[in-house]
Formats: structure tokens, sequence, C-alpha cells
């Protein structure tokens, strides 16, 4: 196997495929140039073509990765629910501005979801997903959730669930 074919192998590995497929299909589902991508997740342009090459295999900063993650999952909602291109400018904009940082939101001021709330609940799920799998996270939910039942629910939302189960939980406690 060759040095490329090896890089896309440990890709899949980190990242669940290769980085190449990963950003073509982001930036063609959202209408991204290469350049505008990288500006997005907060990356050179050279290394972003580096990443997508198979040059390198890793990205070194994990705020990049969350932006990239938050970046993945929006263009999947975007497809879904066809959102126009003020919808879209706006999503790019607040991932730009995640920090990859566990912060918590700035408190909503009217009723309705938070802003950032979705930024904060990747970032949540990220930093857990970092420690343990879901499978892990799921099955020290299962051995806690008779003394902490509360947590157990966290655990499993955040850990183990699906981001817009996750969200829902957050505005639910934090709106």
């Amino acid at each position: 196997m060759d040095q490329t074919a090896q890089n896309r192998q440990q890709q899949t590995e980190l990242y669940g495929e290769p980085l190449g497929d990963l950003i073509r299909r982001v930036g063609y589902t959202l209408g991204l140039t290469q350049a505008k991508l990288a500006e997005v997740v907060g990356l050179s342009a050279p290394m972003l073509s580096q990443l997508i090459s198979a040059q390198r295999v890793k990205i070194g900063n994990p705020a990049v990765v969350t932006r990239l993650h938050a970046l993945d999952e929006f263009a999947q909602r975007a497809a879904a629910e066809s959102l126009d291109p003020a919808e879209i400018a706006a999503g790019l904009t607040e991932i730009r501005a995640t920090t990859g940082a566990f912060t918590r939101a700035a408190p909503a001021t009217t009723s309705g979801p938070r802003p950032g709330g979705r930024v904060v609940v990747r970032e949540i799920q990220d930093l857990l997903r970092s420690v343990a799998s879901a499978t892990e996270i799921q099955q020290v939910a299962e051995k806690i959730v008779a003394d902490y039942p509360d947590l157990a629910e966290f655990l499993t939302t955040y850990g183990a669930g699906r981001t817009d189960d996750a969200l829902a939980h957050y505005e639910r406690h934090h709106g």
C-alpha cells in the first residue's frame, strides 16, 4: 500500500472517512470553495489541500476538528432543510466563531433557541467523545442510572445521542 493510501486509511480511522471525501462533500453541499472552507474551519488553504490529498493525516488543532464536525453536520442540515443562502451564511459565521473551548453560551434575551446553542452542544459532544466512545459512555450511564438518573441522562444524551436530541435537552435546561 502506498503512503497516500495509508494516510487515507488513517484519516478514516480518525475521522470516519478520508478528509478529502468529507471536505468535498461539505464544500459541494454548501457551495464553498476550498479557500472559503479553509477560512471557516480555521486552516490555511495549503494545509487544507495537504489534508484533502492525504499528504497530511491529522488535524492538529482540536478547535479545527470541532468546526469541521459542526460544518459537516450543518451541511447535512442544509441539504435536508433546503436552507437559503442567508441561512447558510449565518450558519457559517456561527461555525467560524466557534473556539473549540468548553464555554457557556451567553444567556438568551428573548424566547426561543439560545444563540450558539448548537455550537455549545457540539463542543460538549466532542469533548465527551474525545475521552470515550459512545458505547463506553452508554455503559457508564447504565451503571449509574439508579443512583444518578440526571447525570446518566446527560451522558446518554450528549455522549451517545443525536445532536438534535442533545440540543433539545440543552434548551430545556438553559432556555
